[in-house]
């Protein structure tokens, strides 16, 4: 009989809403043990996930399943970038934006049926200033907004609105030099996006046309934001829109540069990366092996 494939589980223990679910029992019920052999370990740190999740790809890992938020993620992805390993997800966070773009169920049941049949695609992922990313990354409001909700102690979707509807009055525009498919854009940013998968996390769809797979960045510009322009982009956020063209402006590309007159704080993946006066922002196609539905994750 040949060996079983193997599967690591990396579980955030940090990771989760109030109400605690046992991952490791939930793994234990519903892993089809007869098709799969698996071991379960804990991160200890932040930063901890990449060097399990690479160590486990080196020893010949099948899967590796990121247990945790958007964070989790991206940290174990990291660790398989560039190898045979593929990436499974069980969600557990507040935005879960990559799951919900890979169309991966959010309850763990549901997530470990889709992983049981071991459907394994390839999809892009990006770079900015050296740091992966696999839904957004971006620069302007978007990253401030990510500085301050890690420093937030209630989490969830509510307490993220919340915050946003608070500091987005007070927020400066800042003037940006970007080239992107040849020519330079000098102006105004309240934000810019740049999108591998099409929303943020919590179904906020900010590139709707996004397509994780075509080798390109979803650019999503917004120059100055008025009440009006605000309502646009909220709504077409929620309806998984482009919003009108005096809201937002979009451009697919593969690289993009941009200068600041003063240094911008930046994210990965909802995560704040601190900040710089020049990005170089990249698209890395077909980089990462992930466990998906099989259906159509466009």
């Amino acid at each position: 009989m040949s060996k079983r494939p193997h599967i690591r589980f990396i579980i955030n223990p940090t990771s989760g809403p109030k109400s605690k679910v046992d991952m490791a029992a939930q793994i234990q019920l519903h892993l089809d043990h007869g098709k799969f052999s698996h071991d379960v370990v804990y991160t200890q740190r932040a930063g901890h996930a990449p060097e399990l999740a690479s160590e486990a790809a080196s020893s010949g890992c099948a899967i590796v399943v990121a247990v945790g938020g958007d964070g989790t993620v991206n940290e174990v992805a990291r660790g398989l970038l560039h190898t045979d390993t593929a990436l499974a997800i069980l969600p557990r966070g507040s935005g879960n934006g990559l799951a919900r773009h890979l169309l991966v169920p959010i309850m763990p049941q549901g997530a470990l049926r889709v992983l049981n049949k071991g459907h394994v695609t390839t999809i892009d992922s990006g770079s900015i200033n050296g740091h992966p990313f696999f839904t957004t990354a971006g620069i302007g409001f978007d990253a401030y907004i990510s500085s301050v909700f890690a420093g937030n102690k209630k989490r969830g979707l509510q307490s993220y609105v919340e915050l946003v509807m608070k500091e987005v009055r007070n927020y400066r525009h800042l003037p940006v030099k970007a080239s992107i498919n040849g020519a330079v854009i000098d102006t105004d940013c309240f934000v810019m996006a740049f999108a591998n998968a099409a929303q943020y996390g919590n179904n906020a769809y900010i590139a709707p046309e996004a397509d994780i797979q075509d080798g390109l960045l979803d650019v999503c510009l917004v120059r100055r934001l008025d009440i009006i322009k605000a309502l646009n982009l909220s709504y077409s956020m929620l309806t998984n829109q482009l919003a009108h063209a005096d809201s937002a402006e979009y451009f697919k590309t593969t690289h993009v540069q941009v200068e600041t007159e003063e240094p911008m704080m930046f994210h990965a993946d909802g995560e704040y990366m601190g900040k710089t006066s020049a990005f170089d922002v990249h698209i890395q196609p077909l980089s990462l092996k992930v466990v998906t539905p099989q259906i159509s994750i466009a």
